[in-house]
């Protein structure tokens, strides 16, 4: 049946040809953009994950930043350390050339002066944007340690960050000290937990069969955590039979006072070799009189002649009453004058290039784990484009192919259109 009202052909072209509009807008979009997902309307579900992964991405490139920064700041600590320990191994030999009696040990002792003073000239210029990893003296938990932001690890509780943690490496010449009529802890804020010695002098009463000892533990384990300035001393007094100059005059003459990152086993052993260095430049030839150490316990053995007796007694100080040295302060300690001070410098030079040897080792790992995470960051970031590519990208070759196609499409879709149109035109003949 025919109708002049209703023209079904004419509407059946005329969806059609909507249809193929549409198709070829969305085409020319595609090409226009680059891409087949350019908005949540076109895929709601992969538009959400690309626009994820596109966060991520950016996140990478402020990591891959962080992560650059860090790697100067230690590569400087570290070149800063060789360099360190390049000045050590001069003074090594320096003091080496001091052991002969007839070398002129004044002169000696200024090279070793200079090169002291170059060491402190090194580690106070060795830093990055601000930060020195050759210093730590600050008393603020965890200033011991810098983290390297190294990478964004999503799961699906959320995103954490990750960080590279390198510890600082203090190299510095300065001296700790403890304020003179400072008024030692106790109760609660007292890191030092067992031995006679803690809460009055122990003596140590000269003995020719059986040594006299007497231990003090610091901290409730080896490991336990010791605040950042806290101070810790050995006074001894009550002299007899031994040179009386042995007894200490304050609280700076043999003493300890702990970094951030310290735990008791350092307490113990920094004391150790403060008493140990206090004995050597105090009596002559007493390697009997000593301090060993094994964990946190710190024993102190007397003499072996009778007759020679003193007393010892620990204390700890509050952060407020204290300084915190350099790890190299003993460096200031060094004198190649006398025999007996040729011979101390000898022993004390290699503890030192040990510990510089061991904050260069310590850098040198640290800058190798953060050139291999930004590696491996870098790499990471162009997978993630690449993966938001293949999700959201437009296929260029089947869009040229589709948008040909479309517009042959509309052509026809025109053609039938008009065809449809002219349909009723037919009617006119039956009235004639």
């Amino acid at each position: 049946m025919s109708s002049i009202l209703t023209n079904n052909g004419a509407m059946v072209a005329l969806q059609t040809l909507k249809s193929i509009n549409n198709d070829l807008t969305k085409t020319q979009n595609m090409i226009s953009t680059g891409k087949n997902i350019a908005s949540a309307k076109d895929n709601a579900a992969i538009w959400s994950i690309s626009k994820v992964m596109e966060s991520d991405v950016q996140g990478f490139k402020a990591i891959s930043s962080s992560l650059s920064l860090g790697e100067s700041t230690v590569a400087v600590a570290r070149q800063a350390s060789e360099t360190v320990t390049d000045l050590l191994t001069q003074m090594k030999d320096k003091i080496v050339a001091s052991q002969e009696s007839n070398v002129d040990r004044e002169k000696i002792q200024l090279d070793i002066n200079a090169l002291r003073d170059q060491i402190t000239s090194v580690v106070g210029a060795a830093q990055f944007n601000g930060l020195n990893l050759l210093s730590n003296t600050d008393t603020a938990a965890g200033s011991g340690n810098v983290d390297v932001l190294s990478s964004l690890d999503r799961s699906a509780n959320g995103v954490t960050a990750s960080n590279i943690s390198v510890a600082k490496n203090d190299l510095g010449t300065g001296a700790s000290a403890i304020a003179t009529g400072s008024t030692a802890v106790t109760a609660a804020n007292n890191n030092i937990t067992a031995g006679a010695a803690d809460t009055a002098a122990a003596a140590l009463t000269g003995n020719a069969t059986t040594r006299p000892t007497t231990a003090v533990t610091i901290g409730t384990s080896a490991s336990a955590s010791i605040a950042a300035g806290s101070g810790f001393n050995v006074q001894i007094s009550a002299v007899a039979g031994l040179d009386a100059g042995f007894a200490t005059g304050g609280l700076s003459d043999i003493r300890y006072v702990a970094r951030d990152g310290d735990t008791a086993a350092d307490v113990a052993a920094g004391l150790a070799e403060s008493f140990n260095d206090y004995v050597t430049n105090n009596l002559t030839d007493r390697s009997d009189i000593q301090a060993t150490v094994a964990g946190g316990v710190l024993t102190f053995t007397g003499s072996n002649v009778v007759g020679e007796n003193f007393s010892v007694n620990v204390s700890e100080y509050a952060s407020a009453d204290t300084t915190i040295g350099g790890g190299l302060e003993s460096l200031g300690g060094i004198s190649v004058t006398s025999d007996a001070g040729a011979d101390s410098a000898l022993a004390k030079i290699e503890g030192l290039i040990g510990k510089s040897i061991d904050a260069a080792a310590s850098f040198g790992s640290s800058q190798g784990r953060i050139e291999t995470q930004s590696e491996f960051v870098s790499k990471l970031s162009d997978a993630l484009k690449s993966g938001i590519g293949t999700l959201v990208d437009a296929n260029m070759e089947e869009a040229s192919a589709r948008l040909q196609a479309l517009q042959v499409q509309q052509q026809l879709g025109v053609q039938s259109l008009s065809i449809a149109n002219q349909a009723p035109q037919s009617i006119l003949s039956l009235f004639r």
